[in-house]
């Protein structure tokens, strides 16, 4: 093409694909060059502007690793991952929420009633709930990979000082669909801001801030797999959480449980607890395939 024109080379762009091109390839390819061009003749982007762009590209790609993912990371802070679940979440079940760029695979099994806490001393919060259908019949079988930061703010893939899998459990519920763990609060904490994306926030006078939250990915077979996260109707950043994961109905309430009120049987703490802890219920609805 060598008469090509500010007006039309989103058009000779997609004259380019062959006959071979995948359908749903030209469908999402060809929408993101439409809007890409769109944008730079919106903004009438400059030569130093698109340059700019390219070094953010290069300086996300170069602090990547196996460990921190700077591109996921951008898509969170972008709202790009929320607007993803939003658009293939179910009303019929739980919200999806963000993965979040700290999962590690491969957690060791957490049996029913089994402890996250370990040997440190804050309080226990005590967590229960059910796995089930849309019309609440039990999920039987369901598999729950359950994660959270240590009080230090921290997840153990940020962490040296924490165990590989400190604050990870992979739970398999029973016929009943029940779940119950206990472990410690978590704390709301910063996303990693000494990045390119941290200089993204700072420009926008944006703060890096999520409130504290528990992680799961649920999983039956016949079922959409789940990935969510719940938040504590009390925290500070419910309401501005930097990526966006927060939903109306992932929200819950710890509630506080007196002093020789802790289940006397089914969980590894019971008859160890002697003081105050924390509980909260939530229950996990999946959606049939």
């Amino acid at each position: 093409m060598r008469n090509l024109t500010p007006e039309n080379i989103t058009e000779v762009f997609q004259s380019y694909m062959g006959p071979e091109t995948d359908p749903r390839l030209r469908e999402v390819l060809g929408s993101l060059v439409r809007h890409l061009h769109a944008f730079a003749r919106e903004v009438n982007l400059t030569h130093a502007e698109w340059n700019t762009g390219i070094a953010f590209l290069e300086r996300a790609g170069e602090i990547s690793d196996a460990e921190r993912h700077e591109f996921v990371l951008l898509s969170d802070v972008l709202g790009l991952s929320s607007l993803v679940d939003m658009l293939h979440s179910s009303g019929e079940g739980t919200s999806s929420s963000v993965l979040g760029p700290f999962h590690i695979s491969g957690s060791p099994p957490l049996p029913m009633g089994g402890d996250l806490r370990g040997d440190r001393s804050d309080p226990v919060l005590l967590v229960e709930g059910t796995v089930r259908d849309p019309q609440g019949n039990p999920v039987a079988g369901a598999e729950l990979d359950i994660w959270q930061t240590a009080p230090n703010g921290l997840y153990s893939s940020q962490d040296p000082e924490q165990e590989t899998y400190s604050f990870h459990g992979l739970q398999t519920v029973g016929a009943d669909g029940r779940y119950g763990f206990t472990t410690v609060r978590p704390v709301e904490y910063t996303v990693p801001s000494d990045g390119p994306v941290g200089d993204i926030l700072r420009a926008c006078g944006r703060h890096p801030w999520r409130p504290s939250h528990l992680h799961f990915i649920a999983k039956a077979p016949g079922f959409r797999t789940l990935v969510t996260e719940v938040f504590p109707e009390d925290d500070p950043y419910l309401d501005q959480d930097t990526v966006f994961g927060v939903r109306e109905d992932l929200v819950m309430r710890y509630e506080d449980r007196a002093a020789g009120s802790f289940p006397a049987e089914g969980f590894e703490l019971s008859g160890k607890v002697e003081g105050a802890f924390l509980a909260v219920r939530f229950d996990l609805v999946l959606v049939p395939e």
